[in-house]
């Protein structure tokens, strides 16, 4: 008899018209953004810091490696030359 009711009510149940589910789904978005812990000025500046010397040291080390790898082929040409 319960599973009777269960059915019958799963069978009632009517689905949400597309505009309503629509907007519940961006008040869910509006409710999740509002959770959301935004990081301090200090915090994000010093994580941008971070990351800008980051890109300058991998920038430094592959000029490096380009300029080593440069010379080493110049070495090489210069002697199958002579």
């Amino acid at each position: 008899m319960a599973e009777k009711n269960k059915a019958s009510k799963k069978a009632t149940k009517k689905k949400k018209n597309v505009f309503s589910r629509i907007i519940s789904y961006f008040r869910a978005c509006i409710g999740e953004c509002k959770k959301i812990s935004w990081p301090t000025w200090q915090h994000t500046t010093r994580n941008f810091g971070i990351v800008l010397v980051v890109i300058i040291l991998c920038g430094l080390v592959i000029f490096g490696v380009d300029r080593g790898l440069y010379a080493l082929l110049d070495l090489v040409m210069e002697t199958a030359n002579t």
